[in-house]
């Protein structure tokens, strides 16, 4: 194996996403001499990007004054906005639009799209853009300040034998490192353990998102409306919800999030997707249409009190990465970009990482939070006792003396009692209904497979497996009766299996089998397991989904 190599710069931006890039773009308008490399694990810039989404755009605004003059290529003004709770697989009935939902003055936008589109503007203003280079670990000076990020190994041209070859990747040093990876990072994720950045504050806790991009029939569309649910398919113990933004051309957006606090260990995020798919109302409108991309990433819903830390000696956390999505508004893009264009001022001032936090945490993206600090763990209560929290929170825009708890994703499980047997196992694939009140459904995509085809995900099969699972001995011998693998249910892309097999003896046996070419890197695998023992890595860079402007 070759050396490792060096690059120097001033900064490193780990991660293209809109904080990733504001930050890029906002410290090279304030210091156009500075030295700024911004890498990205996609193939490409935004091949990765999942989100509704819906844009508050005064921040962009501010970045790019002119931007509305040349807006990114989805990109249509709101002009409706619908609130609907589904009470069972054919009723819907209307409800007023609560006031952090409406949405005059914003853009349905590709999130995806607008940061593809955003690259090539830092890259005028003299950033170096590196796809394809996925962060595998943090880099530290002899002091313990981080300074760079390395580049995990990349695969080379094979020899005759077939087998891929691997060579070191490369340091990337710098003075300050910008963690900007999105929702569960997976180098945020270490250095918040090592210096204790979340010891102040509450555990994370997320939701997973699925979303997909469908071509309709000419004429159904009415471009600009925005349409929430909340209710059927999920039950009232279960937070979650859906939306639908109809694009141009036609085209439609629909997605459908779940709290990962869910108790059911037999849940299906996936399956409970498409039941909402088949739903009476929306399936007349997909009726004849078809799937152009589909995808999943976990998304962060902590607020304000699991917020950590977003300074370490060398390093800042922005965007995503820090937690800074409003839940209620279900918005995160313009916390984003603020928080990306705060962290190049306070660079390109104190020329250091220190004094962020404090910097942050009196901004207007700290404020936004702690307005609806209680909306989103007030759900714990169940459906309605959420929704009387969220009318009492509103009305007071969050003045309340008190502010709400947040819980381990993980630790939320309920164990199965009774435990199953093997005659009544439950499986993870099923499209019939399992639950009260689900239906047979008809839309495409019949199954989490046919999921994958639409997410264009591609790994490399020969490449070392970046799920780890630290015992797999737990997942045949405990999480089977304790829970029925839960993993084999939550995972949208059917990456972990329960096989079956039968030993020379003629007994069977079960075996944890780890599909880790189906990753779409929504990384909720790393969140859920009842067991904390599946860790998500990065794989090779360029790995993963493609995703066509979700």
């Amino acid at each position: 194996m070759s050396e490792r190599e060096t690059m120097e710069y001033d900064v490193v931006v780990v991660g293209a996403g809109p904080s990733g890039l504001a930050f890029a773009i906002r410290l090279k308008q304030l210091d156009p001499d500075a030295r700024v490399c911004l890498i990205e694990k996609a193939s490409t810039v935004g091949a990765q990007i999942l989100s509704g989404a819906v844009i508050e755009p005064g921040p962009l605004d501010a970045l790019l004054p002119g931007w509305r003059d040349h807006p990114p290529p989805i990109c249509v003004a709101a002009a409706h906005d619908e609130f609907l709770w589904l009470r069972d697989a054919r009723t819907a009935t209307r409800l007023p639009t609560p006031p952090q939902m409406h949405n005059t003055g914003n853009f349905i936008v590709s999130l995806g799209a607008l940061c593809a589109w955003l690259a090539p503007q830092a890259e005028a203003l003299g950033v170096d853009v590196f796809p394809g280079f996925a962060a595998a670990d943090p880099v530290f000076d002899d002091s313990g300040v981080v300074a760079g990020v390395r580049i995990g190994d990349m695969g080379v041209a094979r020899d005759g034998s077939h087998k891929p070859a691997y060579t070191q990747g490369i340091d990337i040093l710098a003075k300050l490192t910008v963690l900007a990876e999105g929702c569960r990072g997976s180098v945020a994720k270490k250095l918040i353990a090592k210096y204790g950045l979340d010891r102040d504050c509450d555990p994370q806790t997320y939701g997973i998102g699925l979303k997909e991009l469908w071509q309709l029939p000419e004429g159904r569309v009415r471009t600009g409306q925005i349409t929430h649910t909340l209710g059927w398919p999920l039950d009232n113990r279960t937070y979650g919800g859906s939306f639908i933004y109809q694009l141009d051309k036609d085209r439609i957006a629909i997605g459908f999030i779940a709290g990962l606090d869910y108790s059911d260990p037999l849940f299906r995020p996936w399956e409970a997707f498409q039941q909402l798919k088949n739903h009476e109302r929306i399936a007349a409108l997909l009726d004849g249409g078809q799937v152009i991309s589909a995808g999943a990433r976990a998304l962060v819903e902590g607020g304000l009190q699991s917020l950590p830390r977003v300074e370490m000696p060398g390093a800042l956390l922005v965007g995503d990465a820090a937690g800074l999505l409003n839940v209620p508004k279900i918005k995160g893009t313009h916390q984003a970009i603020r928080s990306g264009m705060l962290a190049a001022e306070h660079f390109a001032e104190k020329r250091s990482s220190a004094g962020f936090d404090a910097r942050l945490r009196a901004s207007r993206v700290a404020g936004e939070l702690k307005k609806v600090r209680n909306i989103r763990p007030g759900f714990r209560k169940g459906l309605w006792g959420g929704l009387l929290n969220a009318a009492w929170e509103t009305a007071t825009a969050g003045l309340s003396p008190w502010t709400l708890k947040n819980h381990a994703d993980w630790s939320a499980l309920d164990r199965l009692d009774p435990p199953p047997t093997k005659a009544n196992r439950p499986g993870p694939n099923a499209t019939s209904p399992r639950e009260p009140g689900w239906i047979e459904r008809t839309l495409p995509p019949r199954d989490r497979l046919a999921g994958v085809y639409f997410a264009a995900t591609e790994h490399d099969e020969d490449q070392p497996v970046h799920l780890r699972v630290a015992d797999t001995s737990i997942c045949v011998d405990r999480c089977v009766v304790e829970y029925a693998n839960p993993c084999t249910r939550f995972c949208p892309a059917n990456v972990y299996e329960m096989v079956e097999e039968t030993g020379s003896d003629g007994g069977t046996s079960l075996r944890l089998q780890v599909n880790s070419a189906n990753c779409v890197h929504c990384k909720t695998c790393d969140i859920k397991d009842p067991y904390e023992i599946i860790t998500w890595t990065t794989p090779e860079g360029g790995s993963g989904p493609n995703y066509q402007s979700l």
